[in-house]
């Protein structure tokens, strides 16, 4: 089988031939047929994820395929089973072997691509603004990054939860996908002063950050009392830093909040918040933007493309 494999941190990952696993007990093995593109992919080819399997490895967080072979003490999901995968890495090969409690069934209207850009982004979204945030319908939310893979997501549940959406995003391209996505409200972060926006809008009582840097900094600003900012990722490459006493005299929340983490210590949390997105999806209130598809032997443009910030959304990676 084909692999997208990473042997070195000093070299790029490159399509290599591999034989194909037999799955171990607890796994199940999928033909893999599309494997959704993450942020955390760039920062496992540097070495500097918070999880890093060791080296040798296959790229790709997130799959979705077919099950195709059983491990040992394992019956369900059943072979054939069309399901979507976290794994943390492994996805973008033609097969791969997961532990069978982490396989989540697609509802029959989700294709493999949705299903690839489904998991990490709405699940991040979901469980940040509701477990977390304990976000609230009428209040004021601000989502920075808003056009990328999880800032999309943000705009949608939020506006599914009740909440007045504030879209931040950089151009009225990426401004007009979060706008289409339900955003009330829209910053262009290139042009417009952050603070001053969202104060103008009555100020923030929730804020969703995957970029961190200049933006958490104007949009801690622009926060009312009793605010919770999250903490999400840091695409700009810039980690913030919190000066206590500010948060004393708002008496503002900072929450971190990372949802491969999760399932180490509440499992049971994703099981149930990935249930209710399934039930939304089947509904029609949430759907996943892909805004482009690459072949395997093309993932390395795939993954340039998310690393440059022209892409909307979700990159997916095809491997029919």
């Amino acid at each position: 089988m084909r692999a997208y494999h990473l042997s070195s941190f000093d070299s790029p990952p490159e399509i290599a031939n591999h034989t194909i696993p037999d799955p171990a007990p607890g796994q199940v093995r999928l033909r893999i047929h599309a494997c959704g593109l993450n942020f955390a992919d760039l920062l496992m080819m540097q070495g500097k994820y918070q999880d890093m399997p060791p080296l040798p490895f296959t790229l790709g967080l997130e799959v979705s395929g077919v099950v195709d072979a059983l491990g040992e003490g394992v019956t369900t999901p059943a072979v054939g089973t069309r399901v979507a995968v976290f794994g943390g890495h492994g996805g973008l090969a033609e097969y791969g072997c997961f532990d069978a409690a982490r396989a989540v069934a697609l509802p029959d209207e989700m294709n493999f691509v949705q299903a690839a850009a489904f998991l990490i982004a709405y699940g991040t979204s979901h469980l940040a603004l509701d477990h977390k945030a304990r976000l609230m319908p009428g209040e004021t939310m601000l989502v920075l990054g808003a056009a990328g893979g999880v800032g999309l997501t943000a705009v949608e549940i939020g506006k599914a939860m009740g909440a007045r959406v504030i879209a931040c995003a950089r151009g009225k391209d990426k401004l007009e996908v979060a706008r289409r996505a339900g955003a009330d409200h829209l910053i262009d972060a290139t042009t417009d002063d952050i603070r001053a926006a969202c104060k103008e809008l009555g100020g923030l009582d929730v804020v969703y950050d995957p970029v961190g840097g200049d933006q958490f900094a104007a949009a801690f600003r622009a926060c009312n009392p009793e605010a919770r900012l999250l903490s999400i990722g840091f695409a700009s490459g810039d980690i913030p830093q919190i000066k206590a006493n500010h948060l004393l005299v708002k008496n503002l929340s900072v929450i971190g909040f990372y949802w491969g983490g999760c399932l180490s210590f509440r499992p049971e949390l994703l099981t149930n918040s990935l249930t209710t997105l399934m039930e939304w999806f089947a509904q029609g209130r949430i759907r996943p933007h892909v805004s482009h598809t690459y072949p395997l032997a093309e993932a390395g443009e795939g993954l340039a493309l998310l690393k440059a910030r022209k892409s909307t959304g979700k990159v997916v990676i095809t491997i029919p």
